[in-house]
């Protein structure tokens, strides 16, 4: 590995950092408690770092939600050549996105479930239309999916972006709510095995679906 290469590694290893750092800072104290010098303090970098890499804490937050939905992106496209039957592609799909949400549980939580009035972004800005472009393109997938299986026979339903915007709603309703309690070991509710409610909730999805 030559000088450049290993240097263009290095600054990416550090925003990657950054990045993590960011996410379980925003997660464990709030987005509006966390500064960028705090975010430096943790990763034991000094203030003018992150600016290399971020011009503000908006930019840093629009910047770790965007590559969240690259990542989730890039597994349901991979997913699209792995299997031919379209509602095992489908389901496939919705696990995909269940297991991303609880793997990366401080990203998902960021990236789906913070509210916009806690953080300042300027709508017009670059960074803020790129994140919503790459949002509506990991969106994509799913109705994508939904489409084949109507068209193939094997799903019903008449509005393709109602049916879309609903299955989103159950997969991202289960993921919240297993990264919410299951997190927190709650013992207020006789929670059943994740696994079972998982492979259930995608049964229920899939069976509302189907014709007849």
């Amino acid at each position: 590995m030559g000088t450049a290469e290993r240097r263009a590694r290095e600054k990416e290893l550090l925003r990657s950092k950054i990045l993590d750092a960011a996410s379980q800072l925003f997660v464990e104290e709030g987005l509006p408690n966390v500064s960028l010098r705090k975010i430096a303090s943790r990763i034991e970098y000094s203030p003018a770092t992150i600016y290399l890499y971020f011009k503000d804490k908006s930019h840093l937050f629009s910047s770790l939600c965007g590559e969240t939905f690259a990542r989730l992106k890039d597994e349901l496209n991979r997913l699209e050549h792995e299997e031919t039957d379209p509602v095992l592609r489908l389901r496939r799909g919705l696990r995909c996105y269940i297991d991303f949400g609880l793997e990366h549980p401080n990203q998902y939580v960021l990236t789906f479930d913070t509210p916009r009035q806690q953080y300042e972004m300027e709508e017009a800005s670059e960074e803020c239309r790129e994140t919503n472009q790459i949002a509506l393109e990991t969106f994509d997938c799913l109705r994508r999916a939904l489409d084949r299986c109507r068209r193939a026979g094997a799903l019903e339903f008449e509005d393709l972006e109602a049916a879309s915007q609903t299955t989103w709603m159950f997969i991202h309703g289960i993921t919240s709510l297993l990264l919410l309690r299951f997190s927190q070991n709650d013992p207020r509710f006789p929670w059943v095995d994740k696994e079972k409610l998982i492979e259930n909730g995608l049964d229920t999805i899939l069976r509302g679906l189907r014709p007849g």
